[in-house]
């Protein structure tokens, strides 16, 4: 999927991310470490910290979704899924924590064949 299909008026949309992830726009806040009303408050889902945090999960999630063959599977990972190497976190813990660098390292890391 493109990141088009994420969009609405040129910004990350809650509600379609949430559509294509068979989950609520709610869940999707607290994917990415922000409260409801980032979500469904028209200046928060504007604001810088909510669309910064809204792509990082979309990039992340773009990027293992090969993979796993379904935009699904790939949240459900993102979710779940404990990292090696960052004492078992998961990559939505590390996005909370604003490292979601460190996640799309790992992944090329891991897709170049080094074992993190």
């Amino acid at each position: 999927m493109s990141l088009v299909d994420f969009s609405e008026d040129g910004q990350f949309a809650p509600k379609k991310i949430a559509a294509e992830l068979r989950t609520t726009s709610e869940e999707v806040a607290r994917s990415v470490g922000l409260g409801k009303d980032a979500v469904q408050r028209r200046d928060r889902v504007g604001s810088d910290r909510t669309q910064r945090r809204l792509r990082e999960m979309v990039e992340i999630i773009n990027k293992v979704e090969p993979r796993f063959g379904s935009y699904l599977m790939a949240y459900a990972w993102y979710r779940s899924e404990p990292l090696s190497g960052f004492s078992g976190r998961t990559a939505m813990q590390l996005v909370r924590d604003g490292q979601a660098g460190d996640v799309l390292e790992y992944i090329d890391a891991v897709d170049a064949g080094v074992f993190a």
